[in-house]
């Protein structure tokens, strides 16, 4: 099967069973796999795990035909909703997730959303851009490590997500190591703008990964007859897992605040320094400038104009006044 889907828009399908290596199959053999289960009822064990890039404009028209998904799913394909969630509709879970792109850049844009629904005997995933968790999980369901339900590839793929997350955090923490050494070595240069883009990319993870954790606390209060308690503890400790990354981010948030503002003050600093510099040059220039400017004008009666020591007496007058008036300038500076 090529990156981009098949005919349907199937990226790819697993057939999945305690026990049993996975197979992969295609979107001929599942429908006729879900055409000969009962509903709700998963043969020997087995669920079938399938996932569909939603470009595609046969995906959902061939979901509709054949998965036989509750509408709530279908409606959160249609309003792209991508505020994370997860819920109950009668027997199916309906999850929106919200996930790093496979060539994530640490760009607040290179986020993009899943779209999940899990019943007894069918997970279905759908993506518009390739994410980085479902091709981990992908990779590891291709090499035999698949899960034995599908509440427990789905908290598989909570804990790659956590992974991928964490990943993150340390490429954010290595690049706001590298803004911190060049403000102690004095070399910002463009590293500045690049905390701004780290700090963006971290609020929008928080803002739409967030709410994750409190939806899996609030699902698993009230979970489907069908689940077992151990699926529901692999999607509690997967729920952990997320906070804690999570509480990780909120720490980088609050580092890159503190670093912003020590900039800030540093860069203002620089900008009084310069105010000042030019501000003396202003005063020690302002004698020469005044008294240029009344010797200069074309009329009689000039002060000094027949005297044979007339220069030097204007440049002793301009020496004086300068000097005041440096004295005057800097000597606040000296007291400080």
């Amino acid at each position: 099967m090529n990156y981009g889907g098949d005919a349907a828009g199937l990226i790819c399908g697993y057939l999945l069973a305690a026990n049993t290596a996975p197979r992969e199959v295609d979107t001929v053999q599942a429908a006729q796999w879900l055409a000969n289960i009962p509903s709700g009822a998963a043969p020997q064990g087995q669920f079938l795990w399938l996932h569909f890039n939603l470009s595609h404009a046969q995906a959902v028209r061939w979901m509709e035909r054949h998965a036989d998904l509750p509408e709530a799913f279908f409606d959160a394909l249609k309003d792209r909703s991508v505020s994370t969630r997860i819920e109950r509709d009668d027997d199916t879970l309906i999850a929106v997730l919200n996930d790093a792109h496979f060539d994530f850049a640490f760009e607040p844009s290179d986020i993009a959303t899943l779209w999940t629904s899990v019943a007894p005997h069918l997970m279905v995933t759908g993506r518009t851009h390739p994410l980085r968790s479902v091709d981990a999980l992908r990779t590891a369901v291709r090499s035999g490590n698949a899960p034995c339900s599908s509440v427990a590839l789905l908290a598989e793929l909570m804990r790659t997500q956590a992974s991928g997350l964490v990943d993150i955090v340390r490429g954010v923490t290595q690049r706001i190591d590298d803004v911190e050494d060049a403000l102690l070595a004095g070399r910002l240069d463009h590293k500045r703008a690049r905390l701004g883009v780290l700090r963006r990319l971290l609020v929008r993870l928080q803002r739409l990964l967030a709410p994750e954790p409190a939806a899996l606390f609030r699902l698993l209060q009230h979970p489907p007859a069908w689940m077992g308690s151990d699926d529901a503890q692999e999607l509690r400790d997967s729920t952990e897992e997320f906070s804690v990354v999570l509480r990780d981010m909120q720490g980088l948030q609050e580092r890159i605040k503190l670093l912003q503002e020590e900039i800030a003050a540093s860069v203002q600093e620089a900008n009084s320094r310069s105010l000042f510099v030019l501000t003396v040059v202003t005063v020690l220039a302002l004698p020469i400038n005044i008294l240029a400017g009344l010797f200069g004008m074309n009329v009689g009666g000039v002060p000094l104009a027949d005297n044979g020591h007339g220069f030097w007496i204007i440049v002793a007058v301009v020496a004086a006044f300068t000097a005041v008036a440096g004295w005057l300038a800097l000597r606040d500076t000296r007291d400080q």
